[in-house]
């Protein structure tokens, strides 16, 4: 998919700008073309990020007039506060198919969770396709509410995807399904088990214990 929104960023020379507390540095790469390195503002890049993802073509202006077409391929952050910290644009041609990872978006009300009790399982949050880049969809939909009993599942093959996208995981793959509540038995059970094996532990340092206080007997 694409939007008619460009974000303006300046190419990086060699020395770090004033203002740099508030821009984060970039790079610009694709086929065929020489990597570009640049600085981002934070907040301007953080407020696109947040509406577009991964999955939306939008315009990166070079110092205001070198417009590129590109996506959003990997953002870095840093560890402590989360801020954003470097940022990779990877420029595409709208006439060549691109791969790319499309986030799943689940919606909707399971009957079997709503009504039986069970647990939603969902068991990928994203697929991978191809595509021309004016075709990517910026996000795929999950309907859930077709889950109505423990044994109906919504496949890859089931979701909402043009026919101009072609997916790249098995259509068999599981999307999402409802698992049974664990019965009062199950709780019992996996409770002994969890007991039984902090047991084990426990036997497995005492012996470790017990060996070195030897070893130091024998020092003596």
């Amino acid at each position: 998919m694409t939007k008619d929104i460009t974000l303006d960023v300046n190419v990086r020379e060699k020395s770090k700008p004033a203002e740099s507390g508030s821009l984060v540095p970039g790079i610009l790469y694709g086929r065929g073309i020489e990597n570009v390195m640049v600085w981002v503002d934070r907040k301007k890049f953080n407020k696109l990020y947040d509406e577009l993802g991964e999955s939306t073509v939008f315009k990166l202006a070079l110092d205001g007039s070198d417009e590129r077409n590109v996506l959003v391929k990997d953002v870095q952050h840093n560890i402590l506060d989360g801020e954003t910290r470097h940022v990779d644009f990877y420029q595409v041609r709208m006439d060549e198919e691109i791969e790319a990872e499309v986030e799943l978006v689940f919606e909707g009300e399971s009957p079997a969770v709503k009504e039986l009790g069970g647990i939603l399982v969902k068991n990928i949050d994203a697929i991978q396709v191809k595509c021309l880049p004016g075709n990517l969809p910026p996000e795929v939909k999950v309907d859930i509410s077709a889950l109505k009993t423990f044994e109906d599942y919504i496949y890859v093959k089931d979701l909402p995807i043009s026919d101009k996208v072609e997916v790249l995981v098995e259509p068999d793959t599981v999307v999402a399904m409802v698992s049974e509540p664990r019965t009062e038995e199950d709780l019992a059970e996996l409770e002994t088990e969890v007991k039984e094996d902090v047991t084990k532990v426990e036997g497995v340092v005492k012996e470790e214990t017990s060996a070195e206080g030897d070893e130091k007997k024998e020092k003596e």
